[in-house]
Formats: structure tokens, sequence, C-alpha cells
């Protein structure tokens, strides 16, 4: 298992982080886990999630991979955004409290101006997802929303 915190990985916080930890990360792919527990942001009544939370599952993946490889060259983590995903399937509805899930993303593009595709896998007992998740990582010198004393615009 990975030292780093999730929270010293991923820019999240509090109950929006999702993944518990990494379970081994190298340069073109990270494994992470997590335990499904009710109360949180998007449990279900029964303590459940939905399916589809498997999206950010893996987009939190492939965010613990950026950070990941930030951290091992004593980089700050950047900030990064899912910019779509294609043929997210899942055998299930939801996945039930207590089921421990494991998330594989595999780096399988990435250009010199931070655009990436990743190849994600989760997975659990009896359960199966995947998806291909589209990312974007601004470079550092053009981080939009960490500049201070950033002025909106006006649209008239």
């Amino acid at each position: 298992m990975i030292a780093w915190p999730i929270a010293e990985l991923v820019p999240h916080s509090g109950d929006m982080i999702l993944i518990d930890a990494v379970e081994s990360f190298d340069q073109d792919q990270v494994c992470t886990h997590v335990t499904v527990r009710p109360g949180g942001p998007f449990s279900r009544p029964d303590g459940s999630l939905p399916a589809w939370i498997g999206v950010e599952l893996m987009a939190q993946s492939v965010a613990a991979f950026a950070g990941c490889r930030a951290r091992s060259k004593g980089e700050p983590v950047q900030l990064g955004f899912l910019l779509g995903t294609r043929k997210f399937e899942c055998n299930v509805e939801h996945f039930p409290v207590g089921t421990e899930l494991s998330i594989h993303a595999q780096r399988s593009l990435e250009d010199d101006n931070g655009m990436g595709v990743f190849e994600c896998r989760l997975s659990g007992p009896g359960i199966e997802a995947q998806a291909r998740l589209n990312v974007f990582s601004p470079p550092a010198s053009s981080q939009p929303l960490a500049q201070p004393n950033a002025q909106e615009s006006s649209h008239d």
C-alpha cells in the first residue's frame, strides 16, 4: 500500500473523498480500493452507493495516479478535470454496504498539453464495471482556478 494519505493525493476534502487508499502505483497505472459505507453524500437510503458513482470512483483513482506521480517527483498535486467517459458499463445497479471495491486505472494516452485517456475497471464480489475516462490537467502555469485575485468576466 502507498503511504501517502488520499487527502494528500486528490484535490478533494472531507466526504467528497470517496476512495480509501492507493494499493499500488507505477508510471502507467494505479490500483485503489474503497469499502462502501453508509452515510456518505451519495449513499442511498439503505446505505448502498448507486452504480453510477463508479465513474467518480474511477476518476478519483485517476486523480490519485496523478497525485502519486507528482508526489514521487517532489511536485505539488495539480488540479485535474474529468472531461467525460465512454462506455461505462456495470453489471449491478448499486454497490451494497460493506462491499470492498477495487479500482484499476491504466493510462492509455497522454499528451504534452495535459489531455489523457484511462481504461478503468472496478470490481468487487459479483461486481464488474468498466469505462474509458477522458481527463485534462492544465499545465501548472495555466491553472485557471488556482490563480489568486482572478476576476470573473462579465457577459452582457
